[in-house]
């Protein structure tokens, strides 16, 4: 480490004190540090101080060219995902992408097309009808239901029921409770112990009907997942359990949001409705990226542009206010489509833009979730208008970033 290096500048201790008076939420805090002190920033809520980054170049620093410096350690889901790809660290984790990842690049995603667009017309025929009755629906239930029929279809070859549907309510029950969860992972195990016994029912079946198919369609990524086990022995019904959940969660509950997010913009900004449906997505996910919040453990000294990070430094890479700072993208709060168009004006910095994550621990989905997005935008947009009867007027921020009430709407 070079002589003439920093530390991080530190939020004042009465600014947190004051965020801790107000019960405000940890983006209200993760704001102030931005705002006051800049794209590296430190502050403390225990004896050590953790790090902010948002900065470009540091966001690169960090998850692009350094992840093996800062780790991923114990996720927050395991007690819902266990030991799947998601909270997987070390040889166990890229033993576990790897296989995957085929799945959801490249050429394999050409084998779940014809499913995300059934998937698509499946919902787009319950809308028709909406229109025709003058129903009032839940556009944010809707969505819901649209991306688990998908991520169910692309994981077991077979449409959503009505009852698997029912019992996997409780993947979302928590999800939404998570973070007000006992920090002791058994009593936080505890408290969700009946939803969790169903979504492992559910899985549990799924392996089982997998496992005894004899369909000549092709079963999908829990087919896969079971094919795996005939060489890796690791792969036991608990880890395929695990890899199934954890697929479950992150291809459902992302898309979702992002998808409620959208329709709620263009309630508020009916001119864009227009726009391209990719261009209309990735606006969306600049404003509420999934992964809003990514953290980080530095394992060993480090340094971002001139600043000392010392070993054992919590660092928090957040999405959401790097898409939201103003010195990157003008007039930051605006929804404004056109950003992502060929002349569109975005910020050309690799960590500027970052819905899905960066690096090697990006996002796997991420073809998958942008096709069935735009395959259900591409069929909705031209034939509805969303008219909402009321909206969220906040956000709820856990594993992804929530409009933090119901959505009720008809269809104009």
């Amino acid at each position: 480490m070079t002589t003439d290096t920093r530390p991080v500048p530190e939020l004042a201790a009465e600014a947190v004190e004051q965020w801790r008076s107000e019960e405000a939420d940890l983006v209200d805090l993760l704001a102030r540090a931005q705002r006051g002190i800049g794209g590296i920033a430190a502050f403390r809520l225990g004896p050590t101080p953790t790090v902010l980054v948002t900065d470009p170049a540091a966001v690169q620093h960090v998850l692009g060219r350094h992840p093996d410096r800062y780790v991923k350690r114990s996720h927050r889901a395991r007690m819902l995902v266990g030991d799947g790809v998601l909270s997987a660290t070390g040889d166990a984790w890229k033993r576990q992408r790897r296989l995957l990842q085929s799945q959801f690049t490249g050429t394999g995603m050409r084998r779940y097309e014809q499913r995300i667009a059934a998937a698509a017309r499946r919902t787009a025929d319950r809308w028709e009808g909406y229109a025709r009755s003058g129903e009032t629906f839940d556009l944010g239930e809707e969505m819901r239901g649209f991306a688990l029929d998908t991520v169910w279809r692309a994981l077991t070859g077979l449409p959503l029921d009505d009852r698997t549907d029912h019992e996997l309510r409780s993947v979302e029950r928590v999800v939404a409770v998570m973070p007000t969860l006992p920090t002791d992972a058994g009593d936080a195990r505890d408290a969700v112990a009946a939803d969790l016994a169903r979504i492992d029912a559910v899985a549990l079946a799924a392996i089982d009907a997998a496992r005894s198919a004899t369909d000549a369609e092709e079963p999908g990524v829990l087919r896969v997942l079971l094919d795996a086990s005939a060489q890796h022995p690791e792969y036991t019904d608990r880890l395929i359990r695990d890899e199934l959940v954890t697929l479950l969660v992150a291809g459902h509950e992302t898309t979702a949001t992002t998808l409620t997010w959208l329709f709620l913009l263009l309630d508020r900004h009916p001119e864009a409705r227009g726009a391209d449906p990719q261009a209309l997505v990735s606006e969306a996910l600049r404003l509420y990226p999934p992964a809003w919040l990514l953290p980080r453990h530095a394992v060993e000294d480090d340094v971002i542009d001139g600043h000392r990070i010392a070993a054992g430094t919590d660092v928090l890479v957040c999405p959401y206010l790097t898409h939201r700072d103003p010195a990157l993208w003008p007039d930051p709060e605006r929804f404004d489509p056109a950003r992502f168009t060929a002349t569109g004006a975005r910020p050309a910095q690799l960590g500027a833009y970052l819905p899905f994550g960066l690096g090697a621990r990006a996002c796997l989905g991420t073809q998958f979730a942008v096709r069935e997005t735009t395959a259900l935008l591409e069929l909705l947009l031209p034939a509805h208008t969303v008219r909402f009867r009321s909206v969220p007027t906040g956000s709820a921020y856990s594993i992804t970033v929530r409009p933090d009430g119901p959505t009720p709407a008809v269809l104009g």
